[in-house]
């Protein structure tokens, strides 16, 4: 059985990470495709076309801009990881053992607009 929960607007690329462990989004072909179509976006227009604030448009359309492949963990982390919002808290992900991760990365997915189906342990 899997579990499929959403995204969160808002992104953690800070705090430290709690495994060293990450795998590759299975879309990641389309999402290259469509983020070099975002990339011709100014941030208003990322903003509106999304509904986000004028802050997380000039936010997602920096990183747009930045997003290289090939995707490493230098550059990026994994979905369960960065995403911050309610559902993410009620995971407690920080304080998820190895164990838990791998259970994640079997039973788990997170829908996004941009990479399609992501394991918890993908890089985005």
């Amino acid at each position: 059985m899997l579990a499929v929960i959403s995204p969160a607007k808002n992104l953690d690329y800070a705090s430290p990470l709690v495994t060293p462990r990450y795998s590759q989004p299975d879309f990641l072909d389309d999402a290259e495709e469509l983020i070099e179509q975002l990339k011709l976006l100014a941030p208003e227009e990322v903003g509106e076309l999304m509904k986000l604030s004028e802050k997380l448009s000039l936010l997602n359309a920096n990183r747009y801009q930045s997003w290289r492949r090939p995707v490493t963990p230098a550059d990026a982390r994994p979905a369960i990881l960065a995403f911050n919002g309610d559902v993410y808290v009620g995971l407690d992900v920080k304080s998820l053992s190895e164990t838990d991760f791998s259970y994640a990365q079997d039973h788990l997915r997170i829908l996004s607009g941009l990479y399609g189906q992501l394991k918890p342990l993908d890089l985005m």
